[in-house]
């Protein structure tokens, strides 16, 4: 029951994203393109949305689901690490058709090709796990 509100919040996520056209190949690709700001508007909203919670959550300390205050970790990070990291991300966006979020949005659509996208983020993911005191950061 404690999950179920997990549930509901990931099923209106989906259909905003596939009313928004958000999931559609062709919007991206008109994206990247340049010939439509659909998306640009829609990340645009998403980013500043973002950062307008962000702020929220800093100055109302604000807690996790544990009860515990978020802390915000705001030491200076070198570029090459998200020059890296936002160029993996890329690939996978590139080669999969999708960024993370619409993944699960676009399986629950039909696409079933998608399991295969998402196997490979999770595997990803673990490898990361793995690998991550290993690495700079």
């Amino acid at each position: 029951m404690k999950l179920l509100k997990y549930l509901l919040i990931g099923v209106l996520f989906g259909i905003v994203m596939t009313k928004s056209e958000a999931i559609s190949w062709y919007r991206m690709q008109e994206m990247f393109r340049f010939q439509s700001i659909h998306m640009y508007g829609i990340i645009g909203s998403a980013l500043a949305i973002g950062v307008l919670m962000i702020q929220w959550m800093k100055r109302s300390q604000f807690r996790n689901v544990e009860g515990d205050v978020v802390v915000f970790n705001d030491k200076k990070r070198s570029i090459a690490r998200y020059l890296f990291g936002g160029t993996i991300f890329g690939l996978g966006w590139a080669l999969s058709g999708a960024c993370p979020g619409p993944m699960f949005t676009l399986l629950g659509n039909g696409f079933s090709v998608f399991i295969v996208v998402i196997f490979s983020a999770v595997v990803g993911t673990l490898v990361y796990g793995m690998l991550r005191n290993v690495l700079p950061h």
